[in-house]
């Protein structure tokens, strides 16, 4: 008797639950062997969290989270996937979790070299030269597609496999992902020469160099266009002005940097580019809720719980 595509699609998800469970081991985050493949395991719903998120597709086998992009609210769950396709500040938040059934998902990172590599060895149509669409949208996952994650997160039993068979597998993730019903606003990545190629080198740009001074008509020159030209494309992008998203890389930054390396606040905005203490401190607490110390104290105290 022939399978249905719905009981392939449960046996898949059950498989992939399985996995990242086992892996994650009751811990929140498993940073795994294979390159730019994370596991999550989150037991309740959380808090609306700021974060930049990277080029990269998200995938739930358990749970559901909610994003907010600018105006724009996304919801995804076992039966779409997240594509991101420039770094892209946004509110992320778990929406559905408890503890006997936890939120379970994984983030696989790609990059634009990857995207043109998988463009040009392909017959892949070209892209629609449209307007630059949003840095973020959610698809529907197929059945190829999960496969592909569940023989993936399978190499992870292999770890002789992974150095050969894993890049083989994300290949061919990344290229259903172009097949699929969001792969035009990727294959527009990775057309060198159209809008949208140009917008996201300029969010490179902008990813390695936050702490510089920023003048839009450098950023629009860079990107092959005028300024208002420019503007109106990065915002289509990311929800944000470009002066907007400097601002939330160097506040993501500055906490970091407090958190992890133990700078104090002042230290922190001085080298993320601020030139003023105050001005630092006033936009960092508009942007997270509290001022900085307090922010982080609060933050270190949750971890150690």
């Amino acid at each position: 008797m022939a399978v249905s595509e719905k009981e392939q699609r449960g046996v898949c998800l059950g498989d992939l639950r399985a996995k990242i469970a086992r892996w994650t081991d009751g811990k929140e985050h498993f940073d795994s062997p294979i390159s730019g493949l994370h596991l999550f395991q989150i037991p309740e719903p959380t808090a609306p969290k700021s974060v930049v998120t990277e080029p990269s597709i998200c995938l739930i086998a358990q749970g559901a989270k909610r994003l907010i992009l600018g105006d724009e609210t996304l919801e995804y769950s076992p039966e779409r996937y997240l594509l991101t396709s420039v770094h892209v500040p946004t509110i992320v938040q778990v929406s559905k979790a408890q503890p006997d059934q936890p939120y379970l998902g994984l983030r696989l990172r790609f990059d634009k070299e990857q995207l043109s590599r998988l463009v040009s060895d392909s017959e892949l149509p070209p892209p629609r030269n449209s307007q630059p669409e949003r840095g973020m949208s959610v698809g529907k996952m197929t059945l190829p597609m999960l496969g592909a994650f569940q023989r993936l997160l399978g190499l992870l039993d292999e770890p002789q496999d992974i150095p050969i068979l894993a890049p083989t597998l994300q290949k061919e993730i990344i290229y259903r992902l172009l097949v699929g019903e969001q792969g035009a606003r990727l294959r527009e990545i990775a057309a060198e020469g159209s809008q949208t190629h140009h917008i996201a080198h300029t969010i490179e740009w902008l990813q390695e160099n936050y702490s510089e001074p920023l003048k839009v008509e450098d950023l629009a020159s860079m990107a092959q266009m005028s300024s208002s030209t420019f503007y109106q494309h990065f915002r289509s992008m990311t929800a944000l002005s470009p002066l907007q998203y400097q601002k939330r890389l160097r506040l993501q930054e500055a906490r970091r940097l407090m958190l992890s390396e133990d700078l104090d606040a002042a230290s922190a905005g001085f080298k993320v580019g601020y030139e003023s203490a105050s001005q630092f401190s006033r936009e960092y607490r508009r942007h997270f809720g509290a001022p900085p110390v307090r922010d982080v104290q609060q933050l270190k105290e949750t971890v150690r719980v």
